[in-house]
């Protein structure tokens, strides 16, 4: 993640320099592309269309170099099951036989097994094994679906060139060569709820449309299906907004009534009514989400700092609870005042190197005068009610930002057209920063598509990945079905996990177990009777599958025999 900061550094450095000693430098050059840039931005359908679209195309430019990923984080697996399971035509699944050996993380198994996230990603993954017959054609789209909504979202806060400018950045930087674009972990869809929130919003402001309505509640829909908590914080500071100016303008209220209650009612009350309806199939409560289920049934953290810790449950594998003891210590560690102190570090500085990094940090330069500028008053509170509302959670991933990425984005285009117009000495200063701003975007391209392209390291999760992959390509090309028992060290790392598995675990070609010890293995066997048996041994120095030749339960049959095949 940090490998683009030194290049970088570099170009700003540049820039600045450039700037100083030469700030006409490439003037004539980018008057002429500033020109093509308006003619498209003119036609607000249009530059919609091309910022998808190009987010769409430059994925699949770049292929060759970063071709399908492997799935190898576990929430990635989670969403990949419920994919799975809606592909397979149903909402859920019933517990698979002997469930323990193939207990994993994020995943429910009672009452339903299930995957414990919001439904929207895995409904989106699912397009894209059904039509495309691979899910990670559904995380394509939804990347080419959130930059159309930014800059649909940006038109009503910009100039149609500075929406259309500002809707390519995260076509450039993170939204196609990030890992947003590259897994199955998600990003994309909150960021497009929260695009469609924050730019109906303006727009009610205005005209009180119900199309407007509409795509403000279905903004907030999306948002409740991807990342409810940071979803709703967005949510409560745009109705604050829009609540302030009711109160303020006091709009006639058979309008407001008609044009925005109304219709955001609707659409709301059908996206509720589906999600109670989700969560009443997989959990058999409709007010209880599976990420409750999931979290109650095996985590000793909380998300709040203020919040206790829970009892340890009973588990049934080690490496579960070596896990949930990682988020333990985690949370118990941020609960100290210099643990606080680091988590916020943390988040800044994760949040700052993969939304701003050093070229997007000029444009904040200033800062100081956007404070003062009445149009910006909403996204900086609103943006300031965002980060607040992370930090008061211990556990921080980038994407959990993601609903609020277009106020991010607001700030960034707002500090270019403030840049633009600063001098120094009367010499166009900022117009070339502002300028050299967007090169230093384009150039860094190139060297994004390297750094992700670059093979994993030996002993990273992402090279795990690799290998789980190989082996089920391997065994895929074989008759028959399989059965992989994955046996771990007493010293394993716990976020290095192998087990996962599909919708339909009985019938998949290739399974995915715990190794229980010789007397559970051998009733996991014999239900399992027609599979060929595999062991893996995670934690050797060369890991690969093996024959699992001895079936009795003799003390012995977890063991290989000493003549096993070396490779499938």
């Amino acid at each position: 993640m940090f490998a683009h900061i030194g290049p970088e550094a570099l170009l700003v450095s540049l820039a600045l320099l450039l700037a100083l000693v030469r700030p006409q430098l490439g003037a004539t050059w980018f008057t002429s592309a500033e020109r093509a840039l308006a003619k498209v931005a003119r036609n607000r359908g249009v530059s919609v269309l091309v910022c998808g679209i190009s987010a769409l195309l430059m994925r699949i430019a770049v292929l060759p170099w970063l071709p399908i990923p492997h799935p190898s984080i576990n929430d990635e697996f989670s969403f990949l099951l419920a994919s799975d399971t809606f592909a397979h035509g149903r909402l859920t699944n019933p517990i698979p036989p002997l469930w323990m050996h193939f207990e994993t993380f994020h995943v429910i198994y009672h009452p339903t097994y299930a995957s414990m996230y919001p439904p929207l990603q895995g409904f989106v993954l699912a397009l894209g094994q059904v039509v495309f017959a691979h899910p990670f054609w559904g995380v394509w789209l939804s990347v080419g679906m959130m930059c159309a909504a930014i800059c649909w979202m940006l038109q009503a806060w910009f100039p149609p060139t500075w929406a259309f400018l500002g809707a390519m950045l995260p076509v450039m930087r993170f939204g196609v060569l990030s890992y947003w674009g590259n897994s199955y972990w998600g990003g994309a869809l909150a960021a497009t709820g929260g695009a469609l929130v924050l730019g109906a919003m303006p727009r009610i402001i205005h005209r009180q449309a119900v199309r407007d309505s509409l795509v403000f509640a279905l903004g907030i829909a999306i948002l409740a299906n991807t990342r409810p908590y940071e979803g709703s914080v967005v949510c409560a500071a745009t109705f604050g907004g829009l609540l302030f100016w009711i109160l303020k303008n006091k709009p006639p209220i058979h309008l407001l009534l008609r044009r925005v209650i109304l219709p955001v009612t609707l659409v709301l009350a059908v996206a509720g009514a589906a999600t109670i309806f989700y969560c009443w199939e997989v959990t058999g409560n409709p007010l209880r989400m599976p990420q409750q289920v999931n979290r109650d049934t095996y985590a000793v953290a909380p998300y709040f700092y203020w919040q206790t810790a829970h009892p340890e449950p009973k588990y049934d594998h080690k490496e579960i609870r070596d896990f949930y003891g990682l988020e333990s210590r985690e949370f118990h560690q941020a609960r100290t005042l210099t643990g606080a102190l680091l988590q916020i570090v943390k988040k800044v500085g994760l949040g700052w190197t993969f939304y701003v990094s050093p070229l997007l940090t000029i444009p904040l330069f200033m800062l100081p005068w956007m404070l003062r500028d009445p149009r910006m008053r909403f996204p900086l509170i609103a943006g300031a009610v965002s980060l607040i509302g992370c930090v008061i959670v211990v556990f921080f991933n980038i994407h959990y930002l993601a609903p609020a990425v277009s106020l991010f984005l607001i700030f960034l285009v707002q500090g270019l057209r403030r840049l633009r117009s600063w001098s120094l000495e009367g010499d166009p200063t900022g117009l070339f920063l502002s300028r050299a701003t967007i090169a230093g975007c384009v150039l860094m391209i190139p060297l994004q598509v390297h750094i992700l392209s670059a093979a994993p390291k030996p002993g990273t999760v992402a090279a795990l990945g690799v290998q789980r992959a190989a082996i089920e390509e391997q065994l895929e090309s074989r008759p028959g079905e399989h059965i992989i028992l994955v046996r771990y060290s007493p010293d394993h790392d716990a976020q290095m996990e192998w087990v996962y598995n599909g919708a339909d675990i009985e019938h998949a070609k290739i399974a995915w177990a715990r190794d229980m010890g010789p007397e559970k293995n051998e009733e996991l066997l014999r239900f399992f009777k027609d599979r060929q048996c595999w062991l893996l041994d995670a934690d050797a120095s060369y890991v690969h599958i093996v024959p699992y030749a001895v079936r009795d339960a003799g003390p012995e049959s977890s063991h290989l025999a000493a003549s096993a095949e070396r490779n499938p």
